[in-house]
Formats: C-alpha cells, sequence, structure tokens
C-alpha cells in the first residue's frame, strides 16, 4: 500500500533556523512542509515591501534552504512552505539565484494570486460588505485604513504547483497552514476532490503539524516526561493511500510522540470541532481516533469530512492607531503592594483621556489576574501600557512613567529606556465567495517564468452560517466562584484530571481540556461546564464561553470570545495569544469524590508529579 512522509520544519516565521537541514538529513521523507504566516504576519510583509519592493517575503527561508538546495536534488525531497508572504514571486526569484549561485537548477513553482487588496473597494461596490466574522461590523468602516488583504487559498492551487515543473520548492503566498501539507497527498496519492474523508484525513494531519514541534513534545503539559529538548525532534506523516496515518519524528532525536501530545495539538486553536473549515473540505474532528503504534509513533485514523462552503477566508489588516507599553521593577518587602502603590500613583497623575489603558504584574498575576492565589512575590515588573490614535498622548505617557522613580515606595529601578509608540495593525477576519479570486501557478525552470491561472478550490454549499453546533454557552458569570464537583470530597488540582492546550482565533481563545483518563473524563464532562469557565476567566473574557464535547478523545473544547483585548498586535495584554490560559486552568482546585482521589492515587504514573503545579 502506498504511503508518503511529509516531515514540517517550521511552525512559524523565527522558529528554529536549523530544523529543515535536521529533517532532510535525518532520515527519508518526500516532502517537507514549512509555516511562516501568521495574521498580521502580512502587514509587516507588506511595509517591508512597501520600503523595498523585491522583498515582502520571509528572507529566513531563503537561508534554510541554501545549505540543503543540493540534498533536496539529490534525496528527491520537495520542500513546500508559504513563506512567500506578500511577495512569492520575489523569494522564488531569491531561491532560484541562491541555487544558481551553488551551480544548481532548482526548479521552484509558486502559487500566487492571494492579495486581492486592490480589489477591495470594487468588492464592497459590487455588494460583498466584508463583514468581521468576530463583529459583524462592513469593512466600509476601516476601507482607507486597510494594508493588506489575502485570500487564504487551498491545496488545488498547491496541487497544480506540484505538477507545473516536479519543483523541489513550492512557494506559496497566503495557503492555508494545512492545505500545504493536503496538497502532497492528493498528489501522489490519487485523491478525488470529492472523497471529503480522505481530504479531511489530509486537514488533520496538517493541523497536527503545522506548528512544528509543538506536537512533538513543545508546549507539552508533562513537559516532564519529555525526554530532551535537545536536537528536537520535529513531526513527520506518514500517510496511506486510504487516510489512515502515523504521527512520528526521525529516530535518535528529542522531543516525544505519544497519544496526549497528538491529542493537545489536536485542540491547539480548535474552533468548532464539528466543522472545522477550509476551501477544500468541511473536517469532523468528534470521529478522529488516536492510539500508540510503537515508540514514539501515534496512528491517527476515523476522520471524516464534508463538502467545503462557497466561501475563501479572508484576512486583513488596517491601521488602527498606536500603543506604548513603560516598565519598572519593583524589589524587596511588599514588592506586590508596591508595585499597586505605583500603578495608583500613576492612574491618579494622568488626567488626559486615552483610548484604552492596562496595568499588568508581571512576576505575580499579569497573565491570569484574579485566577493567582500565591499574594507574595520578592520582585514585581509593573506594566503599564495605553492605546489611542494620538501619538502625542503616548508620548507624554511615556515621559510621565518615568517620573514615578523618585516619587513612590523604595525598591524602584528601570529595566530598560523608556518605551516608544508602535502602529498598532489590527485583524479583520471575512468570507468572500471563492468565484472573485482565482490564483495563479508559477514556475522557474531554466532561469524562465511560467505563469497560468488555475481553479482555485472547490466551491460547496456547506453553509457556515447555518451550522447547528453541539455545544453549550455561558452569557456571564456567576455570582460565586465554586469548585465543580461533589459536596463532600477531596481537592486535586485540575491538572491532576486533566491536560490543556490553548491558542488564540483572532480576538477569542480555545482552551482544549483532555481527561487523563475514562474516569476523569466522565468528571469534567459533569462538571466543567462553560458557566464555570467563563467564571474563572471573569476579568480576562469579556464576551461569552462555548463548549464543546469530544468524547472520542475524551476532551472538552471551550471558546472564550472577547478575551485578548483585540488580539495580535492591537491588545495591551501581555498574553497577546492565549496560550498561557491552559495552565491558568489545569491549577485551578477541583473538589473530586474519593473514588476519583483514590484513581489519582492509584496511578501517579499517569499524572506526571509535575503537572498542574
Amino acid at each position: 500500500m502506498e504511503t508518503i512522509r511529509i516531515g514540517n520544519a517550521s511552525g512559524y516565521w523565527g522558529d528554529d533556523p536549523d530544523a529543515l537541514r535536521r529533517q532532510v538529513e535525518g532520515g527519508e521523507l518526500d516532502y517537507v512542509t514549512m509555516d511562516f504566516l501568521a495574521e498580521v504576519t502580512m502587514s509587516i510583509l507588506k511595509k517591508q515591501q512597501q520600503k523595498k519592493p523585491q522583498l515582502g517575503y520571509a528572507a529566513d527561508f531563503v537561508d534554510m534552504l541554501a545549505p540543503v538546495a543540493a540534498t533536496l536534488i539529490e534525496k528527491k525531497v520537495c520542500v513546500i512552505s508559504n513563506a512567500g508572504g506578500m511577495n512569492p514571486l520575489g523569494c522564488a526569484q531569491a531561491v532560484h539565484e541562491m541555487a544558481l549561485q551553488q551551480g544548481l537548477n532548482l526548479r521552484v513553482a509558486v502559487v500566487h494570486g492571494d492579495d486581492f487588496q486592490d480589489k477591495v473597494g470594487d468588492l464592497v461596490a459590487m455588494g460583498n460588505p466584508l463583514r468581521n466574522m468576530d463583529t459583524g461590523e462592513s469593512v466600509v468602516e476601516v476601507l482607507p485604513c486597510i494594508q493588506s488583504a489575502n485570500v487564504y487559498f487551498g491545496a488545488r492551487a498547491v496541487v497544480k504547483a506540484l505538477e507545473s515543473c516536479d519543483p523541489h520548492v513550492v512557494i506559496t503566498g497566503r495557503v492555508t497552514d494545512t492545505g500545504i501539507t493536503l496538497a502532497p497527498m492528493v498528489h501522489r496519492l490519487g485523491w478525488s476532490w470529492q472523497d471529503w474523508d480522505k481530504l479531511a484525513a489530509g486537514i488533520v494531519a496538517g493541523h497536527l503539524i503545522e506548528c512544528g514541534c509543538q506536537v512533538t513534545g513543545g508546549n507539552f503539559t508533562d513537559w516532564k516526561k519529555v525526554r530532551s529538548y535537545a536536537n528536537m525532534g520535529y513531526p513527520i506523516i506518514e500517510m496511506n493511500v486510504e487516510g489512515r496515518f502515523w504521527v512520528t519524528k526521525h529516530p535518535s532525536t528529542g522531543g516525544l510522540v505519544s497519544v496526549d501530545t497528538v491529542r493537545e495539538q489536536l485542540f491547539y486553536e480548535m474552533g468548532n470541532p464539528d466543522a472545522y473549515l477550509t476551501p477544500d473540505v468541511t473536517v469532523d474532528f468528534s470521529t478522529v481516533s488516536v492510539r500508540e503504534d510503537g515508540v514514539d509513533r501515534v496512528l491517527v485514523e476515523g476522520v471524516s469530512g464534508m463538502e467545503p462552503t462557497p466561501f475563501y477566508k479572508v484576512s486583513m489588516a488596517y491601521e488602527d492607531g498606536y500603543k506604548i507599553h513603560s516598565s519598572i521593577l519593583v524589589s524587596g518587602p511588599h514588592a506586590t503592594e508596591k508595585a499597586q502603590a505605583f500603578a495608583q500613583i500613576f492612574w491618579q497623575r494622568w488626567s488626559v483621556d486615552l483610548q484604552e489603558t492596562a496595568t499588568e504584574y508581571l512576576g505575580w498575576n499579569a497573565c491570569h489576574g484574579s485566577l493567582v492565589q500565591n499574594s507574595y512575590s520578592s520582585e514585581v515588573v509593573l506594566r503599564l501600557s495605553a492605546r489611542d490614535s494620538s501619538l502625542d498622548k503616548l508620548k507624554l505617557f511615556s515621559r510621565q512613567v518615568a517620573s514615578l522613580i523618585l516619587s513612590g515606595p523604595p525598591g524602584v529601578t528601570i529595566l530598560s529606556p523608556t518605551g516608544k509608540p508602535t502602529a498598532v495593525v489590527s485583524y479583520w477576519p471575512a468570507l468572500l465567495d471563492k468565484r472573485h479570486v482565482k490564483p495563479q501557478v508559477s514556475y522557474i525552470a531554466d532561469s524562465t517564468v511560467h505563469v497560468g491561472e488555475v481553479e482555485g478550490a472547490t466551491r460547496g454549499h456547506y453553509d457556515p452560517y447555518t451550522v447547528v453546533e453541539r455545544a453549550t454557552s455561558a452569557e456571564v458569570p456567576q455570582t460565586e466562584l465554586l469548585s465543580p464537583g461533589v459536596e463532600e470530597g477531596l481537592f486535586l488540582p485540575l491538572g491532576a484530571l486533566c491536560l490543556a492546550r490553548s491558542g488564540d482565533k483572532g480576538d477569542s481563545v480555545n482552551i482544549g481540556l483532555l481527561a487523563r483518563c475514562a474516569d476523569a473524563y466522565s468528571f469534567i464532562r459533569e462538571s466543567i461546564t462553560a458557566a464555570w469557565v467563563k467564571t474563572i476567566f471573569r476579568d480576562l473574557c469579556d464576551g461569552k464561553v462555548t463548549r464543546y464535547e469530544l468524547t472520542q478523545l475524551r476532551g472538552l473544547n471551550f471558546i472564550l470570545e472577547n478575551a485578548l483585548g483585540g488580539g495580535g498586535s492591537c491588545t495591551l495584554q501581555a498574553d497577546a495569544q492565549g496560550k498561557t490560559f491552559s495552565q491558568a486552568i489545569l491549577s485551578q482546585p477541583v473538589v473530586v469524590s474519593p473514588l476519583l482521589y483514590q484513581r489519582y492515587v492509584d496511578f501517579q504514573s499517569e499524572f506526571d508529579e509535575g503537572a498542574g503545579q
């Protein structure tokens, strides 16, 4: 039975620069995917391109390719990456020139055409409001301020790129993180674009490896179980023609692949698990099953899918004023109390209206707010932040923070020069009918550029607006913070019963809570409600909390809306991506029955002694 091996060597722009070499040289692979783009990354690359038109892509990608270019040709490995950003053709030309300098004829294919910034006004005039998926507002509100606008193409255009010239490298603009993994499966395994279950399996595989070593032990709740973080192993997917696949890594590398590392990553940045939307297929995560199948090897199967929506997701970024952060270090006895006093002094002195402000105490409760139980700290960094459309106000803000040093409690010092205002680029997600934008596929072979237009994705009829959600929601917190569980029992940190993983989706946070055993799942399914989660995160989450059940994976997925202060570069919060929310929920005490407590005692090997502490 035919099987292909796809590795990943980058989960974000700034990931391990040596990961690609280790993946290519560490064993047999057919393809390597590399993800460089986040929502606000596109606007950063746009600014870069405006200063130098030949730029606008992740230049690090070219540096990572250079040491392995000859090996790619020798071992017939194809690298697929969205490193092209705002200028995929420029990135491809840079890769081609790098190869020529080494005397290599590296065939490079390109997927582009996702940039539709110059069409936004016309599309709105034609009756496409491009409403914000989070707020429902029309893009007309921010039309003059838009800096970038890109659609998320799917796997179909990448397949055309793979067919174009048998490339060694495929470079894309804004293609879905999962699409660059699905494409080689369709290309090599001969899958139909209507074989929804197989396409869905490819999307789940892509979802698991798109964040690099997050599925091989990185950010893992039970981090003490990871044997080594040196020479970190990056993930590999082995996909067979039937749509069953294995997650693994190269032997003799660091990290860990287990059912739990895979389960955690399945929940990362998950929305509605019954309808995970992509341009090529709608995926149902509730049918997925995982099991150990050897050392550092996990089998994933049972994935189901259905037709996609008729829309592309759109990612736009727009100018939205400025923000500033200033910090002072407060130390010694009563450090927390003194830091609070400094904050009070500052805001009493400040008399100018600002659009938004924030006060955080790094080292005490910056990430978790009132969830913090320990009131003592010998050092606290007081972080004062503000956001406004006026640069003059924020420059005054910066000087006022510095003036605190000699006019407050003792034991204070400046950590670094006073901060300067930075431009805020906010994220605008929307949907656009697939008929309005078509991708282009080009390739460079023998220094000649060939260009052509292709169909972008299947235009299905699945309506994302009318999906019936199998979920429960809570709009407002309870009046009292109560520990879930029976009236009489014993306390455990929730981390003794569960793993967790959290991540951002715009201004929302998802928290995946995964039970360590069947008994623990029965407990959290009954006790950890949307209302309880809303209550404990009441000072961080301004919107509703929605809960989804995934019994097959023994997990609950919570979506906390309006929990990141706008998210991305807009937020004033220290944790801009919600990655610490999972640790906050695991530290919460819950009351369990004597039976479940004994279960924990009897099977302590299942519960790493450091989890939840």
